[in-house]
This record gives structure tokens, sequence and C-alpha cells, in this order.
């Protein structure tokens, strides 16, 4: 299959929604095409994150991922948060997801970052994609958050 991977912009908006609904499903939120919706709209507006969507060669959406900026105080320089990485069930197997991954990579070095870090859930079967594609394991540091709502 080819696959062709794009920066997305406040038009793509409507094309990805049904698979960030989809994403939020997998993470057992109740499906809310509306919320996805906004919530996409709103962060590619406010220039709030980086959407990379890949396509089929008819520009059919298979699968995207979206990257947040943040910095690592340390090295000085900026990282981004690889948040969200979806394929659509009848693209999976197919490249996509690595593709998607090397795209995020790509654009994380043409920016002049330092790292792209992401968070997965331990029975999420993409963990051997990311250690596939050089993603490594953190031992070193322990993660806490902080609902506030």
């Amino acid at each position: 299959m080819e696959i062709n991977v794009r920066q997305a912009g406040l038009a793509d908006a409507g094309i990805i929604a049904p698979l960030f609904d989809a994403y939020r499903q997998f993470y057992r939120q109740a499906p809310d095409l509306r919320l996805a919706s906004a919530f996409i709209h709103e962060r590619l507006a406010l220039q709030e994150s980086v959407i990379l969507i890949a396509e089929d060669t008819q520009a059919r959406p298979l699968g995207f991922t979206q990257l947040y900026p943040s910095f690592s105080s340390v090295s000085a320089r900026r990282i981004w948060i690889l948040n969200d990485l979806f394929v659509s069930p009848e693209a999976r197997g197919q490249g996509v997801g690595k593709a998607l991954l090397e795209a995020a990579r790509e654009h994380a070095i043409t920016c002049g970052a330092k790292r792209l870090v992401l968070s997965t859930a331990h029975d999420n079967p993409a963990q051997k994609l990311y250690e596939s594609m050089g993603y490594q394991r953190d031992n070193a540091f322990l993660h806490y958050s902080l609902d506030v709502d």
C-alpha cells in the first residue's frame, strides 16, 4: 500500500475528527464526534499541536499522529510529545503507523528538537512498533500525574 503522510491544516479537522473519536474510544471513552471535532478544530486553529495525517493514494484517511510542543530545560531545546497515534483498523499491519512515526521523527529533526517522547498503555500492542523504531522504554524516571478537575 502506498502511504502519503502530510501535515494537517485547519481544513482537515473534519477528516481527522472521526479518527480522533475512534482513538478516544480505544482508550475506553464514549463515542462523541462533536467533542472530537471541536477538540481537533481548536488545536489546529490555535496552532497548539501538529497533526500528521496518513492517506492512501485516493486521499482516504488511514491514521494520524498528534504532536504537542514542550521543552527540555536541561538541554534548553524543544521536545515533541507524541501524544496520539491511531491507525484505522482496516489499515493496520500495512505500515501506516511506521510511516506516521517516521514523519514525526522527520518533523522533530526539521524543528531542531532534542527528542520525541510518548506514553502508552501497558497493554497497547503498538509498543512493539515503537521499540522497532528506536524508542526506548524509560526505566530511569517515574512519571506522575495529578487530575485537577
